[in-house]
């Protein structure tokens, strides 16, 4: 049976579009399907490219939605993994430990560092090139009651080039995001990784990867997408 998702995004979605397309190639979506979209913003980008999609889709005061009003949406929907898409609420603590171990982000920079509560967009990249960081990337992990906490899932490196600016350093990040996380949800909802009681990830048969798949100028997105999968054993 296809696993069904919900994608929660405050903004245009790019995260999003990049799952659905992944997931509707090869046959993925025998697998997982995004079932919903929310948004705390009636004007997102993610609602609307939804609704090309004929996904279902549904504006959420972000304001007044409690965790009891949001879980309710996603069992009523029967959603099986829930799925933050640049989405810049705190998961109230009831959705967390009724979905704790299905519920996943990406962050734009490795975890712990740069990470926290009002760390997020450009922010993160302009605290990274001011902490004279050669090296950020992208970190997908578990969501817990803490913002960017939970256990990482994976992480790709992406270099910090001289003269970066917070804008160019972002584009170089979201080009792994998109690359990296639509295989991370789809591991997750075919239980080859998982979270374990201590509160860890456990990846299952993870095979060695070639040291010159992280060396991203080297990968045109094809083979970056394909050093990705084999990362993930996708």
């Amino acid at each position: 049976m296809s696993t069904r998702l919900a994608v929660l995004a405050s903004g245009r979605g790019s995260n999003l579009r990049a799952l659905h397309e992944y997931l509707a190639r090869d046959d993925r979506d025998t697998l997982a399907h995004i079932a919903l979209v929310l948004s705390d913003h009636a004007d997102a980008g993610a609602l609307a490219f939804a609704r090309s999609r004929d996904i279902l889709s549904v504006a959420i005061d972000g304001g007044t939605l409690g965790g009891e009003r949001l879980l309710a949406q996603l069992r009523s929907h029967r959603v099986d993994l829930v799925v933050l898409a640049g989405y810049m609420r705190l998961i109230p603590e009831i959705v967390v430990n009724a979905y704790r171990g299905r519920i996943l982000n990406v962050h734009p920079a490795l975890l712990p560092a740069f990470g926290g509560r009002g760390m997020y967009g450009s922010r993160v990249h302009a605290a990274v090139i001011a902490a004279g960081a050669r090296v950020s990337g992208a970190t997908v992990h578990f969501v817990d009651e803490r913002y960017d906490h939970g256990a990482v899932i994976a992480q790709w490196p992406v270099p910090v080039l001289s003269g970066d600016t917070p804008q160019a350093l972002a584009a170089r990040v979201l080009r792994v995001e998109h690359a990296l996380y639509p295989p991370a949800v789809l591991a997750v909802a075919q239980q080859r990784i998982s979270l374990d009681e201590s509160g860890r990830s456990t990846h299952m048969h993870l095979p060695k990867l070639d040291d010159s798949a992280f060396v991203l100028d080297s990968l045109d997105d094809a083979a970056l997408r394909n050093a990705i999968g084999v990362a993930l054993s996708d």
